[in-house]
C-alpha cells in the first residue's frame, strides 16, 4: 500500500491522523508517527508562545515526521511562524485560502497541505503552490474529481474512512493516502472523556448527525457532525431555531479543570479533564463510527489499517488464467 505520498512525507504507510481538536495531543501524534503513519498536533487554538513546548513534547517521544494543523478562520501568521520556528516541516492549512502562507512555508522547506471541498478549490490551491491536497466532503464523488483536477499533485482522501476497506477505496479512487479522524478518537492515547468514549462505542452511523451551526460557540460557521444528544433534541423540539433563540442558550453545562465554564452549544470537545454534563456537549463524530467497537493503542490502529488495506488490495489482484 506504499504510495508516492509516503516518500513525500517520510512515512511508511499512507495514513494521516486528522487534527481532532483537543484530542490531538503530543502523545497521540507521536504514537501514530512512531507506528509509521503521520501524527498530527492541532494548533488552531494554541497560543503562538506555547507551540514550541508542544512540538518538543512530540520530539521527545518520536523522531518520525509529525505535522501541525492550523485553521485559517482567524489570523494565523504568528502561529505559522511559531510552527516553522519549532522545526515542523509538514503543515496543513484548513478553513480558508492557504495561498498567502505557501511562500513563507516553502521558504522554511516545509510541505504545505491544503484543504479542498471542491475540485475547483483544489485546482486553485494547486496553482498557489501547495504540495498536497486533502478534501472531506462526499468522498466517493469528490476524491476522483480532485485527483483529476490537480494531477500529478498527491491527494489525501478524507470523510467516513474508518478501516482498511475505506483506505483501499480511497486508493482505488486515485488518492495517495487516507485522512482519519474519528477512528483515532478511539485510540488509547486520545484524552477523550470516558462518557464520550462510551457514546462513540455505542453509536451507529445514523447517530452522527449533520448540522450547519449547532455547536457554534468558539467556532462559528463551521458545518459539522456530532452524536445526537439532549442538546440537539431540545433544539429540534423547539423547531431548530437560530442562535440567540435556542433553548438553554447561555447556561453552563460543564467546566474545564481550571474552572472555566462551558456553555451549551459550545464547540468544546469533551476531553477527560472536563466535568459536568458530558452528554450535552458537542460529541464530534463521523458517519463511519458504527464500524469500530473497541479502544486500541494508536500503533495497533495503524497496523490494523495497514493489514486490512493490504488484504483488500490483494483480493483485487487478478492472476491471468490459462487459455
Amino acid at each position: 500500500m506504499r504510495t508516492p505520498l509516503c516518500d513525500l512525507l517520510g512515512i511508511d504507510v499512507p495514513i494521516v491522523q486528522a487534527p481532532i481538536g483537543s484530542a490531538s495531543v503530543p502523545v497521540l501524534a507521536a504514537a501514530v508517527s512512531e507506528a509509521g503513519a503521520l501524527g498530527t498536533i492541532a494548533l488552531s487554538w494554541t497560543k503562538p508562545e506555547d507551540v514550541a513546548a508542544l512540538v518538543e513534547d512530540v520530539r521527545a517521544r518520536t523522531s518520525r515526521p509529525v505535522h501541525a494543523n492550523i485553521l485559517l478562520e482567524w489570523p494565523s501568521e504568528a502561529r505559522l511562524e511559531a510552527v516553522l520556528d519549532a522545526g515542523v516541516r509538514i503543515v496543513s492549512l484548513a478553513w480558508g485560502d492557504p495561498a498567502p502562507y505557501v511562500e513563507r512555508a516553502h521558504a522554511a522547506e516545509a510541505i504545505v497541505i491544503g484543504t479542498a471541498g471542491t475540485a475547483d478549490e483544489a485546482e486553485r490551491f494547486a496553482e498557489a503552490g501547495v504540495d498536497d491536497v486533502w478534501g472531506g466532503v462526499a468522498t466517493m464523488a469528490l476524491v476522483p474529481a480532485v485527483v483529476d483536477a490537480v494531477a500529478p499533485l498527491p491527494v489525501i482522501a478524507a470523510g467516513g474512512i474508518m478501516d482498511g476497506r475505506g483506505v483501499a477505496a480511497a486508493l482505488a479512487l486515485g488518492a495517495q493516502g487516507a485522512w482519519l479522524g474519528t477512528r483515532f478518537l478511539l485510540a488509547e492515547e486520545a484524552p477523550v472523556h470516558p462518557d464520550y468514549r462510551r457514546s462513540l462505542l455505542a453509536a451507529r452511523a445514523e447517530d452522527a448527525v449533520y448540522a450547519t451551526d449547532l455547536f457554534h460557540l468558539g467556532w462559528e460557521n463551521a458545518p459539522h457532525r456530532a452524536l445526537r444528544n439532549s442538546t440537539r433534541e431540545r433544539w429540534e423540539a423547539a423547531g431548530s431555531p437560530a442562535p440567540g433563540e435556542r433553548p438553554g442558550e447561555g447556561e453552563t453545562v460543564a467546566t474545564r479543570d481550571d474552572g472555566t465554564p462551558i456553555a451549551r452549544y459550545s464547540s468544546a470537545m469533551p476531553v477527560a479533564s472536563i466535568s459536568g454534563d458530558i452528554e450535552a456537549l458537542s460529541m464530534w463524530s463521523g458517519q463511519g463510527i458504527g464500524l469500530v467497537d473497541r479502544v486500541q493503542p494508536a500503533a495497533e490502529i495503524v497496523r490494523q489499517l495497514a493489514d486490512e488495506t493490504d488484504a483488500v488490495l490483494a483480493c483485487l489482484v487478478v492472476a491471468p488464467t490459462e487459455p
